[in-house]
């Protein structure tokens, strides 16, 4: 068993770098052209653009839009490379996103609001914040006060071809320091965009054939809900900076009872009962942990409201509703800490299907 663990070790060093994160399956047919779509303003400080994409759902044969949306990084420094459809073999497979120190090869497929193709130009990292952009991102400087503006190069705005090569594809491939980037270390998507991404599917209207191409959720504030949508824009609104995109309508958290009950994720099931079962119970406390905290700030913001004066109202909800956001963002970035360290199972090879 040893050495057969270590032979597949070493056909795994030997796989390039670029391969990691294939979706083994082939689709004869490329995805549809990538819809037009205003931006949702972002929701809080240390949030990053994670675009939309066209997924596949082999169990019905036809693909399905995963809206853009913000999301917050499973570690201060990373961002987020796309994923993206690349000919290969005979049919077209799915590229993976991951999170990393760097910007890899995303098929130079130009998914706007700073990913044009190649690199971000949407935001940078720098002493801990992360600083946003405002000429590619809609951004409210009175939540996110991080911000700058630069002009970036678009590319070709009217292309909104989706997949890399094949019959009519995007001509791109991967520059030294990009496959630099794919060989270094980072993380596959965080449990938030998982279960955006299974939202999506469970979707009917989302599917393409469905809604030929433009669906009825293009982009959403935060992963997951698909009512907190922002329907595509008009074909010729191609990617429109950030002060002419169209915020979601959405009613903002102000106190703790508002927010959504945390949601138990899936029990783990790696094959290491003993690992699974501590991985269980760190879940569990984490959610005692978090409950107790949202207790706390909402029995201290009724103290407020019972000492405050009709004048003082306004300004004591914008400050409890920053109080409400800064918890809600802090408990979402210890969940996916504790997520990215889930038992995993041991790779086994797999062949794609067809």
């Amino acid at each position: 068993m040893r050495i057969i663990r270590f032979l597949l070790a070493l056909l795994i060093v030997a796989i390039p770098a670029a391969s990691f994160g294939q979706i083994g399956i082939s689709v004869s047919i490329g995805p549809p052209a990538l819809p037009v779509y205003d931006q949702p303003i972002c929701p809080g400080d240390g949030y990053l653009w994670t675009p939309g994409y066209w997924a596949y759902d082999d169990s019905i044969a036809d693909y399905y839009w995963v809206p853009g949306t913000w999301v917050l990084p499973p570690e201060e420094g990373f961002l987020w490379t796309p994923g993206y459809w690349g000919w290969n073999n005979g049919g077209y497979f799915f590229n993976e996103g991951y999170w990393g120190m760097n910007v890899g090869f995303y098929g130079g497929i130009n998914y706007g609001y700073g990913y044009f193709g190649d690199g971000y130009g949407g935001g940078r990292w720098d002493h801990g914040h992360f600083f946003y952009n405002r000429s590619v991102n809609n951004v409210d400087i009175a939540v996110n006060r991080n911000v700058y503006n630069e002009n970036v190069e678009h590319g070709n705005n009217s292309n909104r071809v989706s997949f890399n090569g094949g019959a009519g594809g995007v001509v791109a491939r991967a520059s030294a320091q990009q496959e630099s980037a794919a060989g270094q270390r980072h993380l596959p998507a965080v449990a938030a965009q998982t279960e955006h991404m299974q939202a999506a599917r469970a979707n009917p209207a989302q599917r393409a054939a469905s809604n030929r191409g433009n669906p009825p959720v293009a982009a959403t504030p935060t992963p997951g809900n698909m009512n907190q949508r922002a329907p595509a824009a008009g074909r010729d609104n191609v990617q429109q900076p950030a002060a002419a995109a169209r915020p979601a309508e959405a009613k903002p958290t102000v106190h703790p009872s508002e927010l959504p009950a945390i949601v138990r994720p899936a029990p783990a099931n790696s094959g290491n009962a003993k690992a699974d079962q501590k991985y269980e119970q760190q879940q569990n406390k984490l959610i005692v942990q978090q409950n107790q905290e949202r207790q706390k700030l909402q029995q201290q913001q009724d103290k407020e409201h019972q000492r405050a004066n009709p004048a003082q109202t306004q300004q004591l909800e914008q400050k409890h509703q920053q109080q409400t956001q800064d918890l809600q963002q802090r408990h979402t970035s210890q969940q996916q800490s504790l997520q990215s360290r889930q038992p995993q199972p041991h790779p086994a090879e797999s062949r794609p299907r067809k």
